[in-house]
């Protein structure tokens, strides 16, 4: 076992350092600052709206995108490697992951060492230089057949959500709605995670069974229908995360261990780094992995802990697992935001009981409505009195006194964080073998 993570280790080490090399000698690059160029780029993912608007009062966008080749002078490098777009106006709002697309931009270095190769400023309007394949135009039909079908169901704000909480599209998502769910602690909502995963994996085993599918074919059926879902939710830190670990999970099922949840994730973590180790560095994947592991480490003790305690099995579960997924990721966000919500864990209880059916019936919204629409619709109506409650929760936890309170941020804020996070761990540990209130030794 040593001699085998050692050989991993080495090879992880190796592999890093090779691609670290080849972004730090990228020809783009050598370049140097402020160097105007003609790009081709690949969107890996939708351009995301950045908050605030820019001196001439027109949106600004975030592409994340990979170099096709760049032109300057009469030279033309082709290359590869991950970049940053930052522009703005409204002809970004059209770009299309997987569709490439050119224009005019000036060079400048990444703020953080995360394999991207350079940030691109851009000073003309993009053009699209190739068609996109088909599994994204796929995607952007399920995507934006839901849109239409929220917008035409729905209230403005629910129908901003709900796209968001079920294929984690942020597009329509109000400004205030995601404020109050940052100040509730609700914000992870609105991308996907292992939820969404587990949903879409259960509906096509149950459907699998009934058609008296073999374990094999419901196996690969499964794992299909997650890598269809990983296109349309789009590629983001969760959602590889959460795939991975599905796809863990399916092979468990298969080979019949069933019940190895932290082997899984592990894994998971091992075989995403392997394929993006640009990860590593990614506040949301840390996020992501830390509320997992609470979930699978800490919650089915402390909700064992309450129910000795006299609470009945759901509450108990409810509160367990939002309090654990609270804790683990505390660190984390104190050190990127410097805040803290005081309500977070019991908006998190509030709304869990109407996370599911919203998940569910956006899912089969998105799956008919780009050819039924109105069956779309059907089915969304029902969806709005769950998503008035989780609007609700979002806006009243939000306007509480004291709903988020400012704390020193950055490592040293979270490094305090850490310690608070393991001491209060190590304090519910300790008590646990005491007695119940009331009950005797």
């Amino acid at each position: 076992m040593l001699l085998a993570t050692a050989a991993v280790t080495a090879g992880f080490a190796l592999a890093t350092s090779w691609r670290a090399h080849q972004v730090d000698t990228h020809p783009l690059r050598a370049l140097g600052e402020k160097a105007r160029v003609e790009v081709v780029v690949t969107p890996s993912t939708d351009p995301k709206p950045v908050r605030g608007t820019s001196f001439d009062g027109e949106q600004r966008w975030v592409v994340y995108a990979e170099l096709e080749r760049y032109r300057r002078g009469d030279a033309v490098v082709r290359g590869g490697g991950a970049v940053v777009v930052l522009a703005s106006g409204d002809g970004w709002a059209s770009v299309v992951p997987g569709q490439a697309i050119t224009f005019d931009a000036r060079v400048g270095q990444p703020a953080r060492r995360d394999l991207t190769v350079a940030v691109l400023r851009a000073h003309s309007a993009p053009a699209v230089a190739g068609p996109s394949p088909w599994w994204e135009r796929v995607a952007g039909t399920v995507r934006a057949g839901l849109r239409e079908a929220s917008a035409a169901a729905l209230s403005e704000e629910a129908a901003g959500l709900l796209p968001a909480l079920v294929v984690g599209d942020t597009g329509l998502l109000p400004e205030v709605v995601r404020e109050e769910f940052e100040t509730a602690g609700l914000q992870h909502l609105c991308v996907v995670s292992g939820a969404n995963f587990a949903i879409v994996a259960t509906a096509v085993l149950a459907l699998a069974r009934r058609m008296t599918l073999g374990p094999r074919a419901s196996v690969a059926a499964a794992g299909a229908a997650m890598a269809m879902f990983v296109v349309i939710a789009r590629p983001d830190p969760s959602v590889l995360r959460a795939a991975a670990m599905g796809t863990v999970t399916l092979l468990a099922l298969l080979t019949g261990r069933r019940k190895q949840a932290l082997p899984a994730l592990c894994a998971a973590v091992v075989g995403v780094l392997t394929i993006r180790p640009e990860l590593a560095v990614s506040a949301g994947f840390a996020l992501s992995v830390l509320a997992t592991g609470g979930l699978i480490l800490l919650a089915p003790g402390w909700a064992d802990r309450l129910r000795d305690r006299g609470w009945w099995q759901l509450p108990a579960e409810l509160v367990a697992v939002s309090a654990a997924a609270f804790t683990v990721t505390l660190p984390v966000m104190v050190a990127l935001t410097g805040r803290v919500s005081l309500v977070a864990i019991a908006a998190n209880v509030l709304v869990a009981p109407v996370v599911a059916p919203i998940t569910v019936l956006g899912a089969l919204a998105a799956a008919i409505g780009w050819l039924w629409p109105p069956v779309a619709q059907a089915i969304l109506h029902a969806a709005a009195p769950p998503l008035w409650w989780l609007l609700t929760v979002g806006d009243r936890a939000a306007a509480l006194p004291l709903a988020s309170v400012g704390v020193p941020g950055g490592a040293a804020g979270g490094a305090a964080a850490a310690v608070a996070a393991v001491a209060s761990v190590l304090l519910i540990r300790r008590t646990r073998s005491m007695p119940a209130a009331g009950r005797g030794p």
